[in-house]
This record gives structure tokens, C-alpha cells and sequence, in this order.
């Protein structure tokens, strides 16, 4: 069945860009005829982690010429009124922004979590001096230059400018005490609500002192390493990626799973770090869920959260009204009746990155990383889960799942030896600035991710 999005938020109604990916690509391709080391590093990640370097870019720099500005106003592209140098940016579509600049050379920078470990992995001296405070929102460094060319690395922190701001010591150490708490914090402490005030006793005091967008990156970085120490997919693409220095910077969005129970506070806690509500979907009748997109523009970082969902209910604003118990758990409930709340011991369900999508599968194939056949296969959006990674569960859990009458004595005893689908790595690849969702084909990977369909468990972990 369809998904029908709600009417009241059909402003999120993503289309893709193709004039604008055309530029974006022209401009690459121009540049990399430059730079032979770009060039090269685009087929060292196609190789040796399924990606492409399009989708690393941070943002590029091109001369001023007569043509430049007329040609990105017609790709859909805007500039920004009180930049000097004009810097452009296309609202409607995934693409790096354009610095259109008075010096004759053409710089990329590509987007990584650590400057310094990218500087490592590819064995630059210390003759290619790093710009901004180790720990701080924004550092770069130039790798490489030509006659006419030079590319740079770049980290942010919920930072989007171009210079590196100065920092203050009281802020490093801020910076370590926050992200060390955030990796550090109790998942299991009594009941959901009390997990999520301790959460909110974390959060509160990092925005105090560094800002929503910081805080905000801190926390999905804790919440990424999280998720990757429980799925062994994730570990192996981490390491095939962290070999070139590159992090998890191609993370596209983060995805928990929550009861209706918890579903309401979960999204406040969200608005905390200055996530904003996008668009919502419901899966129909017969699935019986739905999900509130939100993203924290800043930190540039995208949260699709799932929750069992009433056709009557999809009407309002189920992201902030707290939702009534319902006596029948579906997909997303039954999940976390197992696992927990994904905010929470869980972990996320599945972080979805940028890849190529026909090399990363064809990559993790050889390390033993099965993928399920794709969900979306469409021009400008493919996307497939890897296998799931097999958890155990409580026993409690299953037993608490089993008076509810929300699974057999056949499926618990299964569950009890075999374990049950906890987490997925998922393979995305984006054409066209493509921004949304694929609407038909979420709700048959939900079904087919449901413990209840599970037939046999041969992934061990968690």
C-alpha cells in the first residue's frame, strides 16, 4: 500500500533537481580535470569504500566569470545577500554551496569527521598546517595544490561559515566534558521517561554552553558510535572508510524506532538540540505506522522516527500530542517491546549513508555483508538494508511480549534461541539532489523487518 503523506505538510514535497546536478557535476568535473589529486581520490573511495566523491563534496569554489551567476540562478540556486565573497545555495535539492570567488583558482573541499585523522590516513606532513583549535566547530587543511587548483578537507561541528571562529578555552573543555557524557550516558535506568530526563539533563547544559547545532553534533556522533559498536556491517563499512580517513561524514539520516508510548517526548527531546519538524508520513491502514522526519539544518544531520500509527490519527499532530495506548503492537512497537526505545538501550535501527550503490553492495559482498533485495530502485533514489544484525532479548521482554498477546509461543521460543533482527546499515545512493523519501517502499522493508516474519537468525551480535 501507498503512503499517503499528511495534507497539512505537502510543502515537503521534494522533487529532484536535474539542472542543478548537471552544474554541480560540470563544475566537479571541471575541477578534477585540475587537480589530479582529486581525481584520484574519487577512485580510491569508488574502490575502497562503494562511494563517490560528489557526495563528499562540502563545497566548491569557482572564479567569477559573466556566465556563473546567471547559469545557477537558472539550476534553481541562490545566493546569499550579506556574503562577500557570494556564497550560493539551492534550498530544494542535496548539493554543496558555491563560492563564487575574485582569485583565479578553483578549490573542492571534501567533508570528513577529523581533518587530522584524513591528514593521517593519507600521510600529509605537518607542512600542510591544519586551520581552527583541535576540538573546535571548524577545521581545514589544503592536501593539495596545482597550477590552478587546490583541494581542501574540512570538519564541522554545527558550523556552516567558511573561516575558523576562535575559540575559547572554557569551550575545549566544554567540548570534552559534553562529548564524553554524551558517549558515556545510562540507557537503562528505570522506565523510558526516566531515561529520557536523564538525556534531557545532558543535553540542556551543552546547549547552554556551545549552541543547539554543536550540542546537536556531539550527540549524533555518541549516537553513531553507539549504533556501530552493535552492527557488524556498520563495522566493517566504519573501518573501509576510517582507512581513508573519512569517518561517517557521508551519513545521510539516523532512524529510531519508538513506542507510541514515548514517541511525543522523544521528538521534544529532538527539538532540544534545534531539530525542526519536516515532513510526516503514514504507512495506511493495513501497516499501521507512521514517521516524523525532522533535521537540524546546522549540524546538517536528518532523524526519521517511526512509531505504530492509527489511520485516525495521522490527521493531527501526532509528533507532539502525546499518542493514547493501543491494545495491538505492530512493526515498529513489537521492536521496541524487544529491544527497548531506540533512544534509549536499543540504538538507532539503522543509519543510512551515501554510496554508490552498485559498488558498496558489491564490496560489502566480498567482506560477508549481505544486502536484502533494494526497497527503492528508481532513478534518482536507490536503497537497500543490509542483512539484519541478530540481537538476543531479554527474556522478560519476550515474556511480557507473550501475555500481550503481541506474539505466539512458537515465535517467543524462537526468540529466545535465535535472537531477533535488532539493527541494519543502510545503502543509499542519491541522484538529482534528491532530498525525500521514497514513499511507496518504506512500508514493505518495514514489513519485512518485522521479528514475526524472521525465519532464521544468522547474523549473531549485540
Amino acid at each position: 500500500m501507498s503512503i499517503q503523506i499528511a495534507n497539512t505538510l505537502e510543502q515537503f514535497d521534494w522533487k529532484p533537481q536535474p539542472e542543478a546536478a548537471r552544474l554541480i557535476g560540470q563544475l566537479l568535473d571541471a575541477f578534477c580535470g585540475r587537480c589530479s589529486a582529486a581525481r584520484q581520490l574519487g577512485e580510491d573511495l569508488l574502490d575502497q569504500t562503494g562511494t563517490r566523491l560528489t557526495d563528499w563534496i562540502d563545497h566548491l569554489a569557482v572564479p567569477a566569470d559573466a556566465s556563473i551567476g546567471p547559469r545557477l540562478l537558472a539550476a534553481g540556486f541562490a545566493p546569499e545577500e550579506s556574503s562577500s565573497p557570494m556564497i550560493w545555495h539551492h534550498a530544494d535539492g542535496m548539493f554543496p554551496e558555491i563560492k563564487i570567488d575574485d582569485v583565479p583558482v578553483w578549490r573542492a573541499a571534501v567533508k570528513v569527521d577529523s581533518v587530522a585523522d584524513f591528514l593521517t590516513a593519507h600521510r600529509v606532513s605537518n607542512e600542510s598546517s591544519i586551520e581552527g583549535s583541535p576540538l573546535g566547530q571548524f577545521r581545514k587543511a589544503r592536501i593539495a595544490c596545482d597550477k590552478d587548483a587546490e583541494l581542501w578537507v574540512v570538519e564541522r561541528h554545527g558550523y556552516r561559515g567558511w573561516e575558523a571562529p576562535e575559540m575559547a578555552p572554557n569551550q575545549l573543555e566544554a567540548v570534552q566534558f559534553h562529548q564524553e557524557s554524551f558517549r558515556r550516558r545510562k540507557r537503562n535506568i528505570g522506565d523510558c521517561q526516566a531515561g529520557f530526563e536523564h538525556a534531557l539533563q545532558l543535553i540542556r547544559p551543552a546547549v547552554r554552553e556551545l549552541g543547539a547545532a554543536w550540542a546537536c553534533d556531539l550527540f549524533s556522533a555518541a549516537e553513531r558510535d553507539y549504533w556501530t559498536n552493535r552492527n557488524r556491517a556498520a563495522r566493517v563499512q566504519k573501518a573501509r572508510q576510517d582507512a581513508l580517513g573519512l569517518g561517517w561524514a557521508n551519513h545521510d539520516h539516523h532512524t529510531y524506532r519508538s513506542s507510541r508510548k514515548c514517541f511525543a517526548t522523544l521528538v521534544s527531546v529532538l527539538e532540544e538540540l534545534g531539530f525542526r519538524c519536516r515532513e510526516r508520513f503514514y504507512a495506511g491502514r493495513e501497516a499501521g505506522w507512521g514517521a516524523q522526519v525532522l533535521e537540524q539544518p546546522e549540524a546538517a544531520v536528518v532523524v526519521f522516527a517511526d512509531v505504530d500509527l492509527a489511520s485516525d490519527e495521522v490527521s493531527g499532530d501526532f509528533a507532539h500530542t502525546p499518542l493514547p495506548p493501543s491494545d495491538h503492537l505492530g512493526t515498529v512497537g513489537l521492536w521496541c517491546r524487544l529491544h527497548g526505545e531506540a533512544f534509549l538501550q536499543a540504538g538507532m535501527h539503522h543509519l543510512e549513508c551515501q554510496f554508490d550503490f552498485s559498488a558498496a553492495r558489491e564490496q560489502l559482498q566480498t567482506q560477508g555483508i549481505r544486502t536484502m533485495p533494494p526497497f527503492t530502485d528508481l532513478p534518482y533514489l536507490k536503497q537497500a538494508f543490509t542483512e539484519g544484525e541478530i540481537w538476543s532479548v531479554d527474556a522478560n521482554n519476550i515474556t511480557a511480549a507473550l501475555a500481550d498477546g503481541a506474539i505466539t509461543k512458537e515465535q517467543a521460543e524462537r526468540f529466545r534461541t535465535s535472537g531477533v533482527i535488532g539493527s541494519h546499515l543502510e545503502i543509499l545512493q542519491r541522484n538529482e539532489g534528491y532530498k525525500g523519501f521514497n514513499k511507496s517502499g518504506i512500508n514493505e522493508i518495514i514489513r519485512d523487518t518485522d521479528p514475526r516474519r524472521q525465519k532464521s537468525a544468522e547474523i549473531r551480535g549485540g
